[in-house]
């Protein structure tokens, strides 16, 4: 047990055409019904963090209980930084005892995305880490991604393999259709299968990875808006499709507007139906119960079992 790089773990899933969960994270029950879920399911893990999660729960706090949670859980588990903005960042990162970052250079120009993408590689590299990228931009909102969908780009194939060849990043974030936050489709769901084969026939042996990869599943909207929400019209990616994707050379799926969902509407059902209740843990842990059922729907049925370890 111990934390691990991504490495080993996308190398069986890319042979196996199984996809791991990659969960982001900002306070303990959210870890303990992660890895709850992952070892009664027995599946390899991944948790990340975000800016906002940072923020929020300060790194130091973050790190030890992860580091809690695999002494705890006997896994091995891959901490990942996502959506590092710079290579400060990353850096920071690196020296704090992460496993995996990723440096978000989509915002940039081609070559100037090359450039600090191959600056955090080499760093990373040189301490055993793992470095995951991003080309093209995906549209919505989470923590501090926040990108207008008129400015949204899908990935170019050939760029794909160009950026990759030319950086030596471990793992390639692409975007085909999928958004952050739970407003991913006013319309039909749609995404661009054909474009990930073709980057996946370019680059057979690089990771894809899929962000904003969320259900956003309807259970959870009707029951944050049936305890006093305001969610009209939330819509995410139909769980097809994210089985269809991962076929094709997707190894990593992010998943956290979903949390965010299962933990609120339970917490909201739980304070509504117990108004005497003042008792944080209990509908904390309410919310923990709702994360590791939701966590464990997510890999035994969306990312195919994550191949049982």
């Amino acid at each position: 047990m111990a934390l691990v790089t991504s490495k080993e773990m996308f190398a069986k899933a890319l042979n196996q055409d199984y996809a791991i969960g990659a969960f982001n994270v900002n306070n303990m029950e959210i870890i303990q019904g992660i890895v709850d879920a992952a070892k009664e399911e027995k599946a390899p893990l991944i948790l990340q963090v975000s800016a906002g999660a940072r923020k929020y729960a300060r790194p130091a706090y973050l790190v030890k209980l992860v580091e809690a949670a695999v002494i705890d859980s006997g896994l091995d588990i891959c901490l990942h930084l996502d959506h590092g903005e710079n290579f400060d960042i990353c850096k920071t990162c690196v020296d704090d005892g992460f496993t995996s970052v990723m440096i978000d250079g989509s915002k940039y120009e081609f070559e100037e995305n090359i450039r600090v993408t191959k600056e955090v590689v080499e760093y990373a590299h040189d301490h055993g880490v793992v470095v995951e990228a991003e080309l093209g931009k995906l549209a919505g909102i989470e923590d501090a991604v926040n990108v207008d969908a008129r400015n949204a780009t899908f990935t170019v194939p050939e760029e794909a393999a160009e950026f990759v060849a030319r950086t030596g990043v471990d793992s390639l974030a692409v975007a085909i259709g999928t958004s952050h936050g739970a407003y991913k489709f006013k319309g039909t769901p749609y995404l661009d299968f054909e474009r990930l084969k073709e980057i996946h026939n370019l680059i057979p042996d690089v990771p894809l990875v899929l962000h904003g990869a969320s259900t956003v599943l309807p259970e959870f909207v009707a029951r944050c808006n049936q305890y006093g929400g305001n969610i009209p019209g939330a819509q995410g990616v139909p769980e097809e499709m994210i089985l269809e994707a991962v076929k094709h050379g997707v190894c990593k799926v992010n998943i956290d507007t979903d949390l965010r969902l299962a933990m609120t509407a339970e917490v909201r059902k739980f304070i509504q139906e117990n108004p005497a209740e003042f008792d944080p843990r209990k509908f904390l842990g309410a919310g923990r119960e709702a994360i590791k059922s939701m966590v464990k729907h997510k890999i035994s049925d969306v990312l195919n079992g994550s191949n049982k370890l």
